[in-house]
């Protein structure tokens, strides 16, 4: 299994908190919005994108799980 993050941009409103718990995959915008890079999450990453995931005020930041091919 492959785990990525993805963001609801409708939902966001942009707080910022995920980049601040997981730079490593997700930067801001000017507009201080997240810009996700797509890429697997990495095992030694997951625990921070699931800490980002759930800490998000507006539920807008997913973490998928996607079977490997």
């Amino acid at each position: 299994m492959t785990a990525r993050i993805r963001v609801d941009p409708i939902a966001c409103s942009g707080h910022g908190l995920c980049a601040e718990l997981l730079p490593e995959r997700i930067e801001l915008d000017e507009w201080g919005y997240p810009i996700v890079d797509g890429e697997p999450i990495p095992p030694d990453l997951l625990a921070h994108a699931r800490e980002a995931a759930a800490a998000c005020p507006k539920l807008a930041l997913r973490l998928t799980a996607e079977r490997r091919a």
